[in-house]
């Protein structure tokens, strides 16, 4: 029996280690992970995007701290590659964000899989994103988080 797969922006990774909206929703995943319920999957530039954000404004010994926490996980690392950049190159069309914030979106469309961001601007209109620390949603009344209407029949 295979383990549900997910995908994680940086913007998910660094509320494990600051207290923000979204943070007990991203420690929620990281448990299921760390518990064998769950594979996490992130693009290559992940953990670094993670320490830079997350030692943002700390001590200076806390970015040790954080990449020995972030090593422990054993998060599957997609490297770049051929087919990486391509899906990338394609999501940043299809997003309007920049090709750095898109690898993530290009991995969740490689894999068929739940791609779960904070990042709201880069990925809200990634298909069936799940965004984490939002306090409203980005879906129009009569239409679908995937974006396909419903219906205003009773």
């Amino acid at each position: 029996m295979s383990l549900p797969v997910c995908v994680l922006d940086a913007s998910v990774g660094v509320k494990w280690f600051r207290d923000e909206p979204g943070s007990e929703e991203s420690r929620g995943l990281v448990e299921e992970h760390i518990a064998g319920t769950l594979t996490i999957v992130v693009d290559t530039l992940f953990c670094y995007e993670v320490l830079r954000a997350a030692s943002r404004d700390t001590e200076p010994r806390d970015a040790t701290r954080i990449w020995s926490d972030l090593a422990r996980l054993d998060l599957i690392t997609v490297p770049l590659g051929e087919e990486l950049v391509a899906a990338a190159t394609d999501a940043r069309a299809d997003l309007g964000c920049s090709l750095y914030d898109a690898f993530s979106a290009g991995v969740a469309s490689l894999l068929g899989a739940p791609l779960y961001s904070a990042d709201a601007r880069a990925h809200g209109a990634h298909p069936g994103v799940r965004l984490i620390g939002r306090t409203r949603s980005l879906t129009k009344p009569g239409q679908r988080p995937d974006g396909s209407r419903t219906s205003t029949l009773g």
